[in-house]
């Protein structure tokens, strides 16, 4: 192997005029990244240090030295750049486990873990691999998401995630498995805490996103784009120090449950915590835990704490001075971040303690000022209320399907800013990262004060999962398939056709599912009422209406699946949700309130009702004069949801055959003239290679 070049924790342009250029410098950051994460590990003096599991929710070393290996063969063989395993039993052992579990969760399984000889050896075979990948794979420029190089800087950026995850881990292990290492050395300076103060910051309006336009490597998390108004606000000059939150210990902050939440409370009483993680209390004095050393607790350090720890700070904080104090949004640290004008990797010098580029630990929370505000970026990640989601636009890269969407769950928060360990992506703008709120990183947090007690989140759109739900959600807003018509559309179009006589004022769309066809009516009437029974479908419609955009995973095979989202400017219908409500209820038993209709469309109801006469003899009564009634099923009758003696049809009467037609006319014609009636086809997924094909017969019926 040539000589290479040394480089710094960069991560490269996608851009450039050579291709030889880039790519020897994409071959000098993935060995510069294989070597550093090596390093790391060249700390431990023992081999019996890799087996123990320092932290109890997470796996031992051995696991994280052998995972980044493993993570590279495993994607280019979906990828189709490596078409033989290197070692299928390492290939499996260590391929998942990395998220931290929750302690009612807890894996005690036994894990046969691998000689460290052998995951040594396993590395340099996988070294060796990529390395001539990176050497002879097809190249442009600029780099795309479906170019191998895009593979390779993904392999890359994941292990320096692990560089970091894997320190924190390192910081539990019992000091007598560690040594000293130049590389590796913490920052020598400590002293009092300063005393924090807030600074006025003014509101204003950010995006939120990375443009496609940034040519950087990204997670597929960062990509897509929010806007969000935010208040003006007060925030803390410094990062919490240990000194600081010292006063909180010390009142007895951990021992008082009302500062914390029902979460942190279950936590507590599982840990046992009575001070940060990294502490340690001895003969009448507070110790801190660094990477390869303790030391005197260093007052003037940003104190390591998980999100709960964080919150429960601010809630005593809050209550001690008697004001909105909390942590800051997403949106909020993003403008205190634009107040820096640099980014990786276009800075001669990181502006903070960051990409290390200074320490291999903290370091005062003074050490580094911008206009006012220390630690804009670096030291410790800052823990943010805000709980992960992808923006508008977000969407999977099919090599990574579960990097982001496990943790679009609520339980997730981000942190943003980067620690002294962030190298490569992770020191970028951009980066998103989220952990569960019990995990522990190297992270702290600075708290901000504000107008109001509610915090600006959004709730998080979590991907449905359901099967019927999401098969629903691919019916009405998916992919058209075999040539056919995406179902709500052709049916509103046709009902349009048969109605020259209908105003236009109101509509209800009863059945309306996930509410596709709510929007299509939208788009004729002035106001649209759409209904169903079920609460897991309408809630589709309704967060259509009111975030803009909801997400799926279908099937495509066995647990396989494919992850969608959906959005109302895409559909062209960001205009109309003023003009829809959705409402829960019961076709046989509306409320008084929902009438006086132009027009009542039930798409593939009639036949899912429990009594659908008692529905038919009473919807004349929702009708204006001259309304209109339109029916589409394909009259698929099943005990599950109509007793069989209140089925309209397709049952024998004395002997005879009586359709469902035959049973709409009766109850029907004294009221109605049936005007129209055709066929309306539709297709439904069931998985890549399973459709349902249909066809259902609309009915048209005009008051009399």
């Amino acid at each position: 192997m040539e000589k290479l070049t040394e480089v710094v924790s960069k991560t490269p342009l996608l851009t450039g005029s050579s291709v030889a250029a880039k790519r020897a410098e994409i071959r000098n950051y993935f060995h510069h990244t294989f070597s550093q994460y090596e390093s790391l590990f060249d700390c431990i003096n023992s081999d019996e240090a890799y087996y123990v599991r320092a932290e109890p929710l997470r796996h031992p070393l051995i696991f994280y030295f052998g995972h980044t290996a493993v993570f590279f063969i495993n994607k280019l063989l979906l990828g189709k750049y490596q078409h033989q395993r290197v070692n299928e039993r390492l290939e499996s052992m260590f391929a998942i486990g990395v998220d931290e579990m929750s302690w009612d969760d807890l894996n005690s399984a036994h894990y046969d873990w691998p000689s460290l000889a052998d995951t040594r050896h396993y590395r340099n075979q996988v070294r060796h691999i990529v390395d001539a990948l990176i050497t002879d794979m097809p190249l442009s420029l600029p780099i795309t998401q479906d170019s191998p190089a895009w593979l390779i800087l993904m392999g890359i950026e994941h292990e320096r995630i692990h560089l970091e995850t894997s320190s924190v881990i390192m910081r539990m292990l019992p000091l007598k498995y560690l040594d000293a290492h130049p590389q590796w050395a913490a920052c020598s300076q400590a002293g009092v805490a300063p005393t924090n103060s807030l600074l006025p910051i003014a509101g204003q309006t950010v995006t939120l996103g990375k443009p496609s336009s940034v040519a950087t490597y990204g997670w597929d998390n960062e990509y897509g784009q929010k806007t969000v108004d935010v208040a003006p606000f007060k925030v803390a000059k410094f990062l919490v120090s240990n000194g600081e939150f010292l006063d909180f210990v010390q009142a007895g902050g951990y021992q008082d449950a009302k500062w914390w939440t029902s979460e942190g409370q279950g936590w507590l009483e599982f840990t046992g915590a009575i001070m940060p993680r990294f502490w340690r209390y001895q003969h009448g004095e507070y110790l801190q835990r660094n990477l390869l050393q303790e030391m005197p607790l260093p007052l003037d350090w940003p104190v390591e704490v998980n999100y709960l720890e964080a919150k429960a700070f601010c809630n005593w904080k809050a209550n001690q001075t008697g004001r909105h104090i909390r942590l800051p949004t997403e949106a909020e640290w993003t403008v205190l971040r634009n107040q820096l004008d640099t980014d990786q990797p276009h800075w001669s010098q990181a502006p903070g303690n960051l990409n290390l580029e200074h320490y291999a630990s903290s370091c005062p929370v003074n050490r580094f000022e911008h206009q006012g505000l220390c630690d804009i970026v670096g030291n410790v990640w800052q823990w943010t209320e805000s709980a992960i989601d992808g923006f508008p636009g977000f969407e999977v890269h099919p090599l990574y399907d579960d990097f982001s969407t496990p943790t679009f769950d609520g339980q997730h928060n981000l942190f943003k800013g980067g620690s002294w360990a962030s190298t490569g992506n992770e020191a970028s703008r951009y980066a998103r990262y989220a952990f569960r709120r019990h995990f522990f990183q190297h992270a702290g947090f600075r708290y901000l004060e504000s107008d109001s007690a509610e915090v600006p989140v959004e709730p998080v759109n979590t991907y449905e999962t359901d099967e019927l739900v999401a098969q629903y959600l691919e019916f009405h807003y998916g992919d058209t398939y075999f040539n056919v018509p995406n179902y709500p559309q052709a049916c509103v179009q046709a009902l349009l056709k048969h109605t020259p006589e209908l105003k236009h004022a109101r509509a209800l769309d009863l059945g309306c599912s996930v509410g596709r066809a709510s929007f299509e009516l939208a788009c004729h009437f002035d106001h649209v009422d759409g209904i169903d029974f079920s609460a897991r479908f309408i809630q589709h419609g309704f967060q259509l209406k009111e975030t803009g955009h909801t997400r799926f995973a279908i099937p495509t095979e066995g647990e396989l699946v494919e992850f969608k989202e959906v959005s109302l400017s895409d559909l062209g219908y960001s205009e109309l949700a003023d003009k829809i409500d959705f409402v829960q209820g019961d076709a046989c038993n509306l409320k008084a309130r929902f009438s006086d209709y132009d027009l009542i469309f039930c798409g593939n109801l009639i036949d899912r009702l429990y009594d659908p006469s008692l529905f038919l003899n009473h919807i004349h009564e929702r009708l204006t004069a001259g309304g209109y009634l339109v029916l589409t099923s394909p009259y698929t009758w099943l005990e599950q949801y109509t007793p069989k003696d209140k089925w309209l049809g397709g049952i024998k009467v004395n002997g005879e055959n009586v359709t469902t037609l035959d049973g709409l006319r009766r109850l029907l014609g004294e009221r109605f003239n049936l005007v129209a009636q055709q066929d309306v086809p539709f297709v439904i997924r069931e998985t890549r290679r399973k459709y349902q094909h249909t066809l259902a017969d609309m009915t048209v019926w005009q008051l009399k």
